[in-house]
């Protein structure tokens, strides 16, 4: 469970400083990676669901003569391997495609260090954002984080947002099941997490975060069917971020205290998606 809300809503969803965050964000979610003894003892631990090797297996065929994979001409998504395992885990995001939304046609594509890096931590560094990220300062540790990411097995997939061709969101399409998330509420198989920012100063306050949360909600249980629930957990400080992911038809189902925060679980049903 990443960030905590650091624009989602970005325009939509004002936070303390300006609002960003309206999905999670690292700043709050309990890390991919384990943190080195020196960090301190009140580092944050992780659950250790590593997959089976002979699950990771039934992967290791499975990529090009290259061993990469290239998305629409924008670079290569990194090696064949790791994404194989991510696409499996989540449905094969990097094959989503595009989605129509009332702001425009907005695509995921999966984060390619070298050509998302830059734009990614320069987000990253706005103080309202690195007020939940915490992955201000040095482009190290924004790529730590989308490394950690790209480089394990698979139940988080890190994304540009593209509206109309344009970058101006970062988000995390996650196996909530087999995140620290689920040690903290009622996990069924297959919940999938949402984190999202909103890059962009001028994207923020334009209701972008309700409308883009409630679009990208609704391909994740179009493009996973074994996927009853998307979940999110934003914090419960952020006000503006709770409305926006009630105005995506998600519903306020419990608060709960996760280790640097207290959140909101919020919910959309596929069972209820056409009612909220």
């Amino acid at each position: 469970m990443p960030p905590t809300d650091a624009s989602v809503n970005a325009g939509t969803v004002p936070i303390p400083v300006t609002e960003i965050g309206i999905a999670t964000s690292p700043g709050t979610r309990e890390r991919l990676i384990t943190k080195t003894a020196d960090e301190g003892a009140d580092s944050e631990d992780t659950l250790d669901l590593r997959l089976p090797d002979d699950f990771l297996a039934l992967f290791a065929g499975s990529t090009d003569a290259d061993g990469e994979r290239s998305w629409g001409g924008v670079g290569a998504a990194g090696p064949a391997s790791v994404l194989s395992i991510a696409e499996d885990l989540l449905d094969r995001v990097a094959d989503w495609g595009p989605i129509s939304t009332p702001a425009g046609m907005l695509h995921l594509v999966p984060v390619h260090v070298e050509r998302d890096l830059p734009i990614i931590s320069r987000w990253m560094n706005d103080p309202a954002v690195a007020a939940f990220w915490g992955l201000g300062g040095p482009q190290a540790a924004a790529e730590e984080h989308l490394r950690s990411q790209l480089q394990g097995d698979g139940r988080s997939v890190p994304c540009l947002g593209m509206l109309e061709g344009t970058p101006m969101s970062y988000w995390e399409i996650y196996r909530a099941d087999l995140d620290p998330l689920a040690r903290h509420y009622p996990a069924r198989p297959h919940d999938t997490g949402l984190h999202l920012l909103i890059g962009a100063v001028g994207d923020r306050g334009r209701g972008l975060g309700g409308t883009l949360l409630r679009a990208v909600a609704d391909l994740v249980l179009d493009r996973r069917p074994a996927c009853a629930r998307v979940v999110a957990e934003p914090d419960i400080r952020n006000t503006p971020s709770v409305a926006a992911f009630l105005s995506a038809g998600f519903r306020f189902s419990t608060e709960i205290d996760l280790p640097a925060k207290r959140a909101v679980l919020m919910v959309r049903d596929r069972s209820l998606r056409h009612l909220l």
